[in-house]
């Protein structure tokens, strides 16, 4: 199936609070980008609404569309905003341009505070781009929506605009993290303009407050994930963040789909960003990669040793606590080394640094975050880790075995679905998995990839190939999305 026969050259709209290259948190921001130059690339006339944040990159080809977008809040509020646009490959960017809300550093939080007005600041985001859309007469068939920050345009569209042009539009809401739903004070809602009969159980409210995440899921046509793993996790009261009643009633309207990469970014044939290239049929290029790393990272310049490499969000959901109570450990009792780029929690950061300094030429650490480290990190490694509590779909992991550089995961979300489990007695896999998130499970884990590099080296060679064999561009990814748009507009078009 192509996606250019699925969805019949559809007008797409994403509202997000992130794209790549622009803004980026997470990996939220590469999956709105890959996915929009995907479908446009296909004929689809695709729009990505997104603030103009202070700290956006300014593309060369930036200029401004119009300078008096009328944004109508609720409470009779009326704002002026500007809109800039630039394009995406074949999509085009358009630029919220509103200072008080987005004229900051940051785009939740700053210096580890979240904004505190940050549902009007998403509110008004959301209530923008709709407004967008009327003002220039420009329908979508399908509003792609991503997390919490959008969940009230699918409450909109089917309460105070259902009776304008947009009221025939569809809406795909996209669960990134479950984990964060913006939750607020219930006056959020009324100055976004929905009814305060929205405010129930079965629509907005959640514990007396505005749950914007929850509203989203109610009222969205059709609602996806990142990753069938995840699809099913949140439907359990372990992962469903007290959502998991509402994601089993809307389960016939819940897919899970694989977020794939963007392979012109992540491509160690052509990565520009690496000491050398290499591939599937020549991996010379990666020894060179390795030793670059060792050096950056003050580690010892080894062929021998493996170099067990981390990028990361330093929180308790990506598990890396667990690796800092045992790093010292396993540098000890095994002949490896790691690697880590990464910042988050403040206690994680000096664990992480003070085992650089105590186990200087094992243990490498850059807290922080760079574009090229983190390209180097992966094409230097031999393994990669990511002892994950939960992980929606990760791009790491996927990341890595582009680059033949071989994941070390635990058995959740997007991390089990991509990985397949190594097996001592065939060869096959292409990564080490466990399933116990516990300091012992990690440990051992990692012994038995230590293991299998010192005395089965020609499965690690032959996993490496398994690994660069695989697909993970965004080509059969967005086959399904288009199947999802295609369910949504046939729903809403039933009057759904």
């Amino acid at each position: 199936m192509k996606i250019e026969d699925s969805i019949m050259k559809m007008k797409i709209l994403m509202i997000s609070p992130e794209c790549a290259p622009y803004s980026k948190v997470g990996g939220l921001g590469d999956m709105v980008s890959s996915i929009s130059k995907q479908f446009a690339a296909s004929g689809c006339d695709v729009k990505v609404f997104t603030p103009l944040y202070a700290t956006v990159k300014r593309p060369d080809d930036l200029e401004k569309q119009m300078d008096n977008l009328s944004v109508h809040m609720g409470l009779g509020l009326e704002y002026k905003a500007a809109v800039w646009t630039s394009k995406l490959g074949a999509a085009q960017m358009l630029f919220l341009e509103f200072n008080m809300y987005f004229d900051r550093q940051g785009i939740y939080n700053y210096g580890g505070v979240d904004f505190s007005d940050n549902g009007g600041r998403f509110a008004f985001m959301t209530r923008a781009a709709l407004d967008w859309c009327l003002q220039n007469d420009w329908i979508p068939d399908v509003i792609h929506c991503h997390d919490w920050t959008t969940g009230l345009a699918p409450v909109l569209l089917n309460t105070s605009l259902r009776a304008s042009p947009l009221g025939g539009t569809a809406s795909v809401f996209t669960i990134h993290n479950l984990q964060h739903q913006g939750v607020f004070d219930r006056g959020v809602l009324e100055y976004a303009g929905v009814p305060m009969s929205e405010f129930r159980a079965d629509s907005c409210e959640s514990y007396g407050s505005l749950n914007m995440m929850k509203g989203g899921l109610y009222n969205a046509t059709k609602i996806t994930t990142v990753s069938p793993t995840y699809a099913e996790e949140i439907r359990t009261p372990a992962y469903g963040c007290g959502l998991d009643g509402l994601l089993r009633f809307r389960g016939a309207d819940l897919v899970g789909i694989l977020n794939g990469v963007d392979t012109d970014v992540w491509n160690p044939e052509t990565d520009p960003m690496i000491p050398a290239n290499y591939s599937i049929a020549d991996m010379s290029g990666k020894a060179a990669c390795k030793a670059a790393l060792q050096k950056k990272m003050g580690l010892k310049v080894s062929k021998k040793t493996p170099v067990f490499g981390v990028v990361s969000r330093l929180y308790s959901q990506k598990g890396l606590d667990l690796l800092a109570r045992i790093a010292g450990d396993l540098v000890s009792n095994m002949d490896i080394q790691i690697a880590l780029l990464g910042s988050g929690d403040e206690w994680q950061q000096k664990a992480f640094s003070d085992l650089s300094t105590w186990f200087s030429g094992k243990i490498g650490v850059y807290i922080g975050f760079s574009n090229e480290l983190s390209h180097l990190v992966e094409a230097g490694s031999d393994f990669f880790l990511m002892p994950s509590r939960f992980e929606p779909c990760g791009l790491n992991q996927m990341y890595s075995m582009i680059y033949g550089t071989l994941p070390i995961v635990r058995s959740t979300g997007g991390l089990a679905d991509t990985v397949d489990q190594y097996s001592e007695s065939t060869g096959a896999g292409d990564g080490f998995k466990f399933s116990d998130a516990t300091c012992e499970a990690l440990y051992n884990t990692i012994g038995w990839a230590c293991s299998t590099w010192y005395d089965r080296p020609e499965d690690i060679a032959k996993m490496r190939q398994n690994a660069m064999a695989k697909d993970f561009s965004w080509s059969g990814s967005a086959e399904k999305y288009a199947l999802v748009y295609k369910w949504a507009t046939a729903a809403r078009s039933a009057g759904i």
